[in-house]
């Protein structure tokens, strides 16, 4: 089982708390905490400079699998009317199930990042697949509104349908900047109180709730992650996943708690 889960840039303030990921961890028998290398100028740009970011975010207690550290495999999109293939890490064939373990937050180009958006960029290698999704012709962030929504959808599609139902989302709602993670320190402070975690074995449903949640924030809490998913076009996202059947957005509410 690979639990996919985001490094975050050196010493990035809003990553997830390592006690939180190596709880989880510790949980699942033979799980394994996997990533890939990412297509923006960074550390985490090569497996080395990957894996020294991994000492310095604490990501010490397990060995971290970089799944395209030796190469890149492609997978099938099917339906999707941009993609008939994404290219992904090699190693994602080691698997045969999936956590998606998911810091849910605003993104700058996506208007928000939940469980759609660490698998669709997430999964996608470094070199190839990711360079699918963001670039058009010679502009590396080529790709942005309702297309590159629709690009990010695709490209989940196929670890999707490659794990089949072996997939639960996690969604983490806490340090909810309107900045990705791959912001590292320069991401904007978080103006949202921290609201829990949400988890499901429906990709749609754990982003629509999150994204329920999000809205029903105060309004001197919600706006600036609200004004950035309307205004990248975020809500794309699930619209598209309705359409290509991703699953649902209806969905009740279980409180674990009680």
């Amino acid at each position: 089982m690979a639990i996919k889960f985001h490094t975050g840039e050196p010493h990035g303030p809003n990553i997830l708390p390592v006690p939180m990921v190596k709880a989880l961890w510790e949980h699942i028998p033979n799980s394994t905490l996997v990533e890939t290398n990412v297509f923006y100028n960074s550390p985490r740009q090569t497996t080395k400079g990957h894996r020294e970011t991994l000492k310095i975010n604490g990501w010490t207690f397990t060995k971290v699998d970089i799944m395209d550290e030796d190469g890149t495999v492609m997978l099938p999109v099917k339906g999707g009317k941009h993609f008939k293939e994404m290219s992904m890490g090699s190693h994602v064939l080691n698997y045969d199930s999936l956590v998606v373990l998911t810091h849910f937050k605003g993104h700058t180009m996506g208007g928000y990042g939940g469980s759609l958006k660490n698998i669709a960029i997430g999964m996608a290698d470094g070199k190839i697949g990711k360079k699918m999704i963001h670039q058009k012709g010679d502009e590396q962030w080529g790709y942005t509104g309702a297309r590159f929504m629709e690009n990010m959808v695709e490209s989940a599609k196929a670890t999707v349908d490659h794990f089949g139902k072996k997939i639960v989302y996690i969604n983490v709602l806490r340090r909810m900047s309107v900045d990705c993670d791959c912001a590292g320190t320069s991401a904007a402070e978080p103006k949202a109180h921290d609201i829990g975690i949400l988890a499901s074995t429906d990709l749609m449903a754990v982003d629509q709730a999150s994204l329920d949640q999000v809205y029903a924030l105060p309004e001197h809490e919600g706006h600036d992650l609200k004004e950035r998913i309307e205004s990248r076009e975020g809500l794309r996202q699930i619209s598209y996943m309705k359409e290509l059947g991703m699953g649902t957005g209806e969905y009740t509410l279980v409180d674990m708690d009680k």
